[in-house]
């Protein structure tokens, strides 16, 4: 299927590796043109030469915070119209509530709910503008189904979900989308430190925990960054102009409800 977005151009947040890579990765092979950032130079600059070699397009690379003003504001003079955004930052640490202050309540806002708030409000209105927009936030499984270790990331995220379900219903009849993609258990650094926090709590090794963690989803495996990035891109496609404020999982059937 040709997704009808070649030639379009997409600022892919935290696109270094894991997930961010995954969704760049498939917006390059539809002919997409990529600024990516993350804030590892060197691991940034190698998935940029390796998108390029792979799928021949324009890939730019910009090292820099995208949770700070001054990564943001880095990232979109690289890309200050983009017609794709996908919104990305690295979650929060596990632990118990108690240990947490003001200090790291507020860091799980600015990076995983003001952060892309901040980017959308950057290019909504050229998207309006143009008669296309696509922008997508990973968030994570924990939006439908709390996880209890990660009470920072299920707060932020939830916010920020709450704001897109409000907006995405005021620009869809522009050509503009905006979606929210779950991840549940996908095996990256996020995940496997998670992991590693789990092992510590549970006095076990990391692979007993991991063999563990991938036998309870229905699947029998953890996700992929590359199925992930195929169905970023599909959401970032002319064909999914009529999906706007939705909460998409993709994990393997682990989230037991019915809606």
């Amino acid at each position: 299927m040709d997704l009808g977005i070649r030639g379009k151009r997409a600022l892919v947040c935290a696109a270094s590796k894991g997930l961010g890579k995954g969704c760049a990765a498939s917006l390059a092979r539809e002919g997409v043109e990529l600024v990516i950032t993350a804030r590892g130079r060197d691991a940034l600059e190698a998935t940029a030469e390796e998108i390029r070699e792979a799928c021949g397009v324009k890939v730019a690379a910009v090292a820099g915070d995208i949770t700070t003003p001054e990564g943001r504001a880095q990232a979109l003079a690289a890309c200050p119209a983009p017609d794709i955004l996908v919104n990305n930052a690295g979650g929060p640490p596990p632990g118990d509530f108690r240990q947490w202050g003001r200090e790291e309540w507020l860091k799980a806002i600015e990076a995983n709910m003001l952060t892309p708030i901040e980017l959308i409000k950057a290019v909504v209105d050229g998207m309006i503008a143009r008669k296309f927009g696509r922008i997508v936030n990973i968030t994570s499984s924990a939006v439908k189904a709390p996880i209890p270790e990660l009470g920072l990331s299920n707060g932020a995220r939830s916010g920020l979900t709450g704001f897109v379900a409000g907006l995405a219903r005021r620009t869809v009849a522009h050509n503009v989308t905006i979606n929210n993609l779950l991840p549940g258990r996908m095996w990256t650094d996020r995940l496997k430190s998670n992991a590693e926090y789990s092992a510590r709590q549970q006095g076990k090794s990391l692979d007993e925990v991991k063999e563990t963690m991938a036998k309870q989803i229905p699947a029998g495996r953890f996700g992929t960054p590359e199925e992930f990035g195929d169905y970023c891109a599909y959401l970032c496609s002319a064909q999914a102009s009529y999906v706007t404020g939705q909460n998409l999982l993709i994990d393997g059937g682990n989230y037991p409800g019915t809606f």
